[in-house]
């Protein structure tokens, strides 16, 4: 239960709560896309146009950030002809936080009416021959977190006790994003995104173990959020910008400084795809199912 609860509140009365604050700051407007911006890539929701800014602690039961580059706010505004709602960083299991509440702010974008979430993050390079800086979409996921955000009772108004994961993310999605990159110029490679509890980076066994489960990249995020929004119907685009080698590969020590300065690198390059993939999913085509 978050600070700000009360006893006896559901799950499906936070959500509704939370959602009922935000709904209330934006004058009638309905987000149809939802983003999620991982370590050092929340500087795309600062170009959304007519924007309103809320910190995470202003809303009702929503957890607070405190990582180095996670700015804490979520931010409505317009791109590319669609209105989008954006969560300017997140929290992790390994601050302390059940896996439940991770994933709460995915329930409340989905709850805000964003069918479509865009679920990113900075991750480990788990492949060699990917340089810091490469762009991943991720097209399946290992959940290594110990903790399940659907654990315990659940409540039929937010989704099946049992949801599918066959498609957690979206297979026409992933190739509208591969289509957009290809559009613009932008190198994109696809592949399996593991999720591990941090915060302590990868052991060298351990990532040797990875890659033989057949893992692409690995970071510490995600794999909750893109649990919630299947479970409560929306549908799910993963982005992994691979900051730096996984541990071992090239034998050199690893740092969050790392991280958000390849982040920072690949800035410009990460957000013009996502304005390419909102403005895809914005157009008329798209409409249908992005919504």
């Amino acid at each position: 239960m978050t600070a700000n609860a009360t006893p006896g509140d559901g799950l499906y009365e936070r959500v509704a709560a939370a959602a009922a604050h935000v709904r209330g700051r934006l004058g009638g407007r309905a987000p149809t896309i939802g983003l999620i911006l991982g370590s050092g890539l929340g500087g795309w929701a600062d170009r959304l146009g007519d924007p309103v800014t809320i910190d995470y602690g202003e809303i009702p039961h929503f957890p607070r950030s405190h990582v180095e580059g996670h700015k804490g706010r979520l931010v409505v505004g317009t791109s590319g002809g669609a209105t989008c709602v954006a969560m300017q960083g997140r929290v992790h299991l390994y601050e302390g936080h059940p896996a439940a509440l991770v994933a709460f702010p995915a329930r409340v974008l989905v709850a805000l009416g964003a069918r479509t979430l865009i679920i990113t993050n900075a991750a480990g390079g788990l492949r060699p021959e990917w340089a810091p800086g490469t762009l991943m979409v991720i097209r399946d996921h290992l959940d290594m977190l110990r903790d399940h955000p659907l654990r315990g009772p659940n409540d039929d108004r937010l989704g099946p006790r049992f949801p599918d994961m066959t498609r957690a993310y979206a297979p026409e999605l992933r190739a509208l994003v591969k289509d957009v990159a290809a559009a613009r110029g932008v190198a994109i490679q696809e592949g399996v995104y593991v999720a591990m509890p941090g915060p302590t980076y990868e052991t060298p066994a351990e990532v040797k173990m990875l890659q033989g489960m057949g893992a692409d990249a690995t970071g510490m995020s995600t794999v909750p959020e893109v649990i919630v929004a299947n479970h409560m119907g929306a549908r799910c685009i993963g982005i992994s910008c691979i900051t730096n080698k996984a541990a071992g590969i090239t034998g050199e020590p690893l740092s969050h400084a790392e991280v958000t300065e390849t982040a920072t690198r690949v800035r410009a390059e990460f957000e013009g795809l996502l304005d390419g993939v909102v403005a895809a999913l914005a157009a008329p085509a798209a409409a249908g199912g992005a919504a």
